[in-house]
């Protein structure tokens, strides 16, 4: 479990900082009350984050962040006000962030800070910049906001790093560079990603109001005036980020099931239609088994609407985990799932797969607090290898098989 250092000499203050981390977030957290014994911390560890009050009784001129940094450590400071002078002198340290003690928001923005650096390490960033001094000052920053960083210095290694990487979040680029400058370049990534899925942040020393119009209307997500201080980058990164997040967990609530996670009927079909009609004109060969709980309504009946959905939840996890061959997987409510084994050989392959699950899921056990053994059940499997019309009529003819595999008595699979 990843650690933060908390080093602050109000006790009630350190000890209510660390109680709604501990409970909030998913850190363990130790706490230091004076200089002496947060060298003796940071002499052994290395935190993902120090929380330090910048004047303790034996170092009253903020010597804790500079040791704390010094050990390479991420640093949020955290002092009883903040002027001007102490703002410009905080902002020249490399520090992450700064927060006032003032009260519980600002308790509340802590806990924000440290749960957006967490979820930052999921995220690549990607800095294009012709200079290689600015770069590193960009990778620096970005790095310290936990991101994961690569730079380029042309729009042409960019567009071939988008191509050829996913997992990039955010891409920040420079207007004025060389071959392709940064809206052309902008114009560009979006052909490859759209606005939902990669965020664009622009750049520039060019003070033109059009310029910002222009790369906003070329599908920028933002756009900052250079020089700008670190902690307006720092905010306006986060907020793209958000952005991006938040997106995506609405796609994610419209096209899964929020039960098992896996797809619902809707993204299946939608997703299939595509890989019907490519699959007729390559002439590649699949199989779509519809899967069925046996007798689902009697453990409902027998151990209740829990047990039922740790159930459903169980097989879900199994299809997940188990079919590794190329497949679409999704739940089309109740106790019945859709399986798709793509690109198969002939049927005596995917019967293979699907007789295995058959025979491992006898064995699976499932938690039930109204009996000590545990639930036991079995599945039905119905298989359609006929693609000659449309995916619907490919779906009902597995239906129909299903519906044979409970009538010969469950717990097998039928196809013709």
């Amino acid at each position: 479990m990843k650690k933060i250092l908390i080093v602050e000499d109000n006790k009630t203050l350190a000890k209510l900082i660390a109680k709604k981390i501990t409970s909030e977030l998913n850190f363990e957290v130790e706490v230091a009350f004076n200089f002496k014994e947060a060298k003796l911390f940071l002499k052994t560890y290395k935190y993902f984050l120090v929380l330090s009050d910048l004047n303790l009784p034996d170092a009253p001129n903020g010597e804790i962040v500079d040791y704390a940094l010094k050990k390479d450590n991420r640093v949020i400071v955290l002092t009883g006000s903040v002027d001007k002078k102490l703002r410009a002198a905080l902002v020249k340290k490399e520090i992450v962030d700064y927060v006032s003690k003032s009260g519980a928001n600002s308790i509340d923005y802590i806990l924000q800070t440290i749960e957006r650096l967490d979820k930052n390490q999921n995220h690549t960033v990607m800095v294009v910049d012709d200079s290689m001094i600015f770069r590193k000052q960009l990778q620096n920053m970005l790095e310290n906001l936990c991101f994961k960083v690569v730079s380029v210095a042309h729009g042409e290694e960019a567009l071939n790093m988008l191509q050829t990487n996913n997992d990039i979040s955010l891409m920040v680029v420079d207007y004025l560079m060389p071959v392709m400058n940064g809206l052309e370049l902008t114009i560009e990534s979006r052909k490859i990603k759209n606005k939902y899925e990669l965020a664009i942040m622009a750049f520039s020393s060019n003070e033109e109001d059009e310029i910002t119009a222009l790369f906003l209307k070329q599908g920028a997500n933002d756009y900052i005036t250079k020089p700008f201080s670190k902690e307006e980058f720092s905010c306006r990164v986060n907020n793209n980020i958000d952005h991006i997040e938040n997106v995506k967990t609405i796609q994610e609530s419209a096209n899964k099931d929020f039960l098992t996670g896996l797809y619902n009927r809707r993204y299946f079909f939608n997703d299939m239609e595509k890989y019907f009609m490519d699959s007729s004109a390559t002439n590649e060969k699949f199989a779509i088994a519809m899967i069925d709980i046996d007798s689902f309504k009697l453990i409902n009946d027998e151990f209740g609407h829990e047990t039922g959905d740790k159930v459903i939840i169980n097989l879900a996890d199994y299809l997940r985990e188990s079919i590794t061959h190329k497949n679409i997987i999704a739940r089309f409510g109740g106790e019945e799932f859709c399986v798709v084994l793509k690109d198969i050989k002939d049927k005596d392959q995917a019967i293979d797969i699907l007789e295995n699950v058959r025979k491992e899921i006898e064995d699976i056990i499932v938690q039930c607090d109204k009996t000590k053994n545990g639930v036991t059940y079995t599945v039905s499997i119905g298989v359609s290898f006929k693609h000659d019309f449309t995916l619907d009529d490919s779906i009902h003819e597995a239906d129909m098989m299903l519906y044979d595999a409970k009538q010969n008595g469950k717990n097998q699979i039928v196809y013709h």
